[in-house]
């Protein structure tokens, strides 16, 4: 199995996850799609069609607030028969994964979604290929980049630590555990599913 958390040529890929992306057409879930959910199952399960048969990851055990989000998403596509599966992480295994980059320096109060999904390819993957982990404020053209893909809102001091997942990512790049693709990707719109 071959993971690739966005680009290089995604459809040659048997596995692509995707991280939030805050709206932008072609990725995954915004906030818009889960304030329809609050008013309207019909529209979100409607949103939903496009990833055809995935796996929709929900954070229903990381933290406290994700817990009813979670597990509304969960029953509103099973109450549908929808063709997506919703999967949570098992608690312990985000409490493994935590303490183990902790011990290798990543200071943070929580570890960034991707770090924990790359956590799971590196366990499942023959290959992992990893994108958008840039800790910096100007790309390696020193050209001006935001902080995500769709803002430049930075998260709260000391919740994530980036430079140092970063770091880490770069290490096992290094001695070929995985591979970083710093450079911007080909074809990185969404491919179908089924």
């Amino acid at each position: 199995m071959h993971f690739s958390s966005e680009g290089m040529s995604l459809r040659s890929l048997n596995l692509s996850l995707r991280c939030w992306d805050g709206g932008k057409p072609g990725y995954l879930m915004s906030n818009d799609w889960f304030q329809n959910l609050l008013w309207s199952r019909k529209t979100f399960v409607d949103n939903m069609k496009i990833y055809n048969h995935s796996y929709i990851y929900m954070p229903a055990f990381s933290m406290k607030t994700g817990t009813e989000p979670s597990l509304r998403v969960y029953y509103t596509l099973s109450d549908v028969g929808a063709s997506q599966t919703v999967l949570f992480a098992n608690p312990n295994f985000l409490r493994s994964i935590g303490k183990f980059w902790k011990s290798r320096g990543i200071r943070a109060k929580r570890l960034s979604t991707g770090l924990f999904l790359v956590s799971a390819a590196l366990g499942l993957c023959e290959e992992v290929v990893t994108y958008g982990f840039w800790p910096f404020s100007v790309n390696m053209r020193e050209e001006p980049i935001s902080h995500h893909y769709y803002d430049n809102v930075l998260p709260f001091s000391g919740f994530h630590a980036m430079p140092e997942e970063f770091l880490q990512l770069w290490y096992l790049h290094k001695i070929g555990a995985l591979r970083m693709q710093l450079d911007p990707c080909e074809g990185t719109s969404l491919p179908p599913t089924s």
